[in-house]
């Protein structure tokens, strides 16, 4: 557990998406630079730019496989 993805800010406190669960810290305990989609090395406690570049990467491709698989919009039967 030493990488944790920062999933949302909810007034003074982090979510944290840490082995595909939630976990809940005070804000403070972050680097005050950190945003939601960061991925936060917890041993540090810094913002890994590397890892969440690459995150970043992995959600845009599969959004874009997503969209590609995606029928045209309208085009549904009832």
């Amino acid at each position: 557990m030493s990488k944790a993805t920062v999933d949302r800010f909810e007034e003074d406190l982090a979510v944290l998406i840490v082995d595909g669960g939630e976990r809940i810290l005070p804000r403070a305990q972050l680097p005050s630079d950190a945003r939601e989609g960061d991925v936060v090395d917890l041993a540090t406690g810094k913002v890994d730019a590397q890892a969440t570049a690459a995150l970043r990467e992995q959600v845009r491709q599969a959004r874009d496989r997503a969209l590609a698989k995606a029928p045209p919009p309208g085009d549904f039967d009832l």
